[in-house]
């Protein structure tokens, strides 16, 4: 009989321990603070939108640094630039995982502070990118500076028109960073330099190009002698061309862009687009994972990261520099 017991005992032994190695398995490869995996670095990357070309380009670039650095990545965003709600349910959900860090490009920096408040609470590094954060708790921002880059394109309409006339704008928010900056830059610009240019109207399209279409056609309407129109983003100029073939104004009304992808490319090539501003998307994607790394291990990041812009149009668009930063 104490022999039976004493083999009964040790199967249970085994087994109890067999368990707990099991449970401890498990738990190694869930890893630690929602990052996948003990001592893996984990940067969640949250954009605006995932709709245009313009985002696909900076996912590549944080895809290269995530390759580069041996860090996990993740990049998502809403389907449009208008679903802040849904940005925000992203980001909380990204934060509920308790990342290494995170990059975010708000498209309501306001709406967004509270959440950004718990990643500085948690000492979870915040990378703002594209669009700017109102405040200190980004540790950098990786962008275009956008009020430049704008004043460039107002130069180049003004330039284009003449130096007078009439123009209008169709911006994709005045809710982010990046469509404030975008307008105030154009628009001032022209204001301080150009006293015969006037601007009759400035629209918000969200950067749907159907909206931006129907926006643009009712300006058209509304001044038979608009001589020109500033899209601050892709989906904005995308719309205003395709407004100018729809009223029949090609050749009439001078259409300057912002930003990169397939149809704006075609269009500066068939001159229904006089020329655009591009940014370095890849560049800010990459830009963005790295800072993130530099600040998880605690190394000095610079406040601001310049990605810098570019001006092309059918002369240049071909070189080999317009071709590093274009993206189809």
């Amino acid at each position: 009989m104490m022999k039976k017991i004493s083999v009964l005992a040790l199967v249970l032994l085994l087994t109890t321990s067999l368990l707990a190695a099991c449970a401890s398995s498990n738990e190694s490869s869930e890893g630690g603070a929602g990052s996948g995996g003990e001592g893996e670095i984990y940067i969640p990357i949250i954009s605006k939108g995932f709709q245009h070309q313009f985002w696909q380009a900076v996912k590549n670039g944080a895809e290269q640094a995530g390759e580069e650095f041996g860090v996990r990545i993740t990049f998502e965003g809403p389907e449009t630039e208008t679903q802040v709600d849904k940005q925000i349910e992203m980001l909380q959900a990204a934060l509920d995982k308790k990342p290494s860090a995170i990059g975010f490009a708000a498209l309501d920096s306001q709406a967004a502070l509270p959440y950004l408040k718990r990643a500085q609470d948690a000492n979870i590094p915040v990378i703002a990118f594209d669009s700017g954060v109102e405040g200190d708790i980004p540790v950098t921002t990786a962008s275009t500076d956008n009020i430049a880059a704008s004043a460039m394109a107002a130069d180049k309409m003004a330039e284009l028109i003449g130096n007078e006339g009439k123009i209008a704008m169709v911006v994709h928010d005045q809710t982010s960073v990046t469509g404030s900056n975008r307008r105030d830059g154009f628009k001032n610009q022209i204001e301080e330099k150009y006293p015969d240019i006037e601007i009759v109207d400035i629209q918000y399209g969200g950067g749907d190009h159907l909206k931006s279409t129907d926006l643009a056609k009712a300006m058209m309407q509304a001044h038979p002698d608009l001589k020109g129109i500033f899209g601050a983003n892709e989906g904005s100029a995308v719309g205003i061309v395709n407004a100018v073939a729809e009223m029949k104004k090609a050749g009439q009304i001078v259409v300057i862009g912002f930003d990169s992808g397939k149809q704006q490319i075609d269009a500066i090539k068939s001159g229904a687009m006089a020329g655009a501003i591009t940014q370095n998307p890849v560049g800010i994607g990459y830009e963005t994972v790295k800072a993130a790394v530099a600040a998880i291990k605690g190394e000095p990041v610079e406040p601001q990261i310049d990605t810098g812009f570019y001006w092309y149009d059918q002369s240049n668009i071909d070189s080999e520099e317009i071709q590093a930063v274009i993206y189809e």
